[in-house]
């Protein structure tokens, strides 16, 4: 207990000084997170509105294979980005590897699936009425869907919270494709992983008052949304 209470004062006494390692792991944290989750969002909004509006063949596959995609390890996402992005890669002439960017590649079909799939219930939420009557009034598709995602707007931000909270937390694709360089691509879950195993405990956790701060952040705001989506 005496060794419990002596890293949380010692980690108190990291994030009031503002220590420089401490701070540079969380500004990688924070970038590559906030970075995948914008571009998952652009790209998983509007394949999960097409989807939810649509009719097609096959529709209810794919919903059920996006729903299987949200369970997917995340070291399999690391694997799978791995084969494409190293130098014996398809895509390996872009030296991706061990950088930022990579991070955010994997990071993006991690928390795509996410999005996609919580647009598509939001939207599929939404009484079938606000289409028509919007139809009827003479709105254009455009007009129709503007109105439609005004309606779901809770739950689409509900969706991207959801994605940033998934990719903060995450380590197997942020080991595998950023190296865990000092500096460089070091997070804040490959930091903590690296200071267990050097037994070395004050940093990580630091890091984890930090992570878990970010998550009651994260879990108060979506308790806030959903509380407006219940009004």
């Amino acid at each position: 207990m005496d060794f419990f209470i002596d890293s949380f004062l010692s980690a108190l006494t990291l994030l009031k000084t503002f220590d420089p390692d401490l701070l540079n792991i969380v500004s990688v944290s924070l970038k590559v997170s906030l970075s995948s989750t914008l571009m998952a969002s652009v790209a998983g909004v509007p394949i999960g509105f097409l989807i939810s509006i649509s009719r097609f063949r096959g529709k209810r596959a794919v919903i059920t294979l996006l729903n299987t995609m949200l369970a997917l390890p995340t070291v399999v996402i690391g694997l799978f980005a791995y084969t494409f992005i190293s130098r014996r890669g398809v895509l390996g002439f872009l030296d991706l590897l061990y950088t930022h960017e990579a991070i955010i590649v994997g990071q993006i079909l991690l928390i795509i699936p996410i999005v996609t799939t919580f647009t598509i219930s939001a939207i599929s939420r939404i009484d079938t009425r606000y289409r028509k009557t919007a139809m009827t009034l003479g709105a254009n598709r455009m007009q129709t869907a503007v109105v439609l995602l005004r309606e779901a707007r809770f739950g689409i931000i509900s969706a991207v919270v959801a994605g940033f909270g998934r990719v903060i937390s995450e380590i197997g694709v942020s080991m595998m494709l950023g190296g865990n360089a000092k500096g460089f691509t070091r997070t804040m879950t490959t930091a903590m992983a690296l200071e267990y195993d050097k037994g070395e405990f004050v940093l990580a956790v630091a890091l984890g008052i930090i992570l878990m701060s970010i998550s009651l952040v994260i879990n108060v705001l979506m308790n806030h949304l959903q509380g407006r989506m219940a009004e």
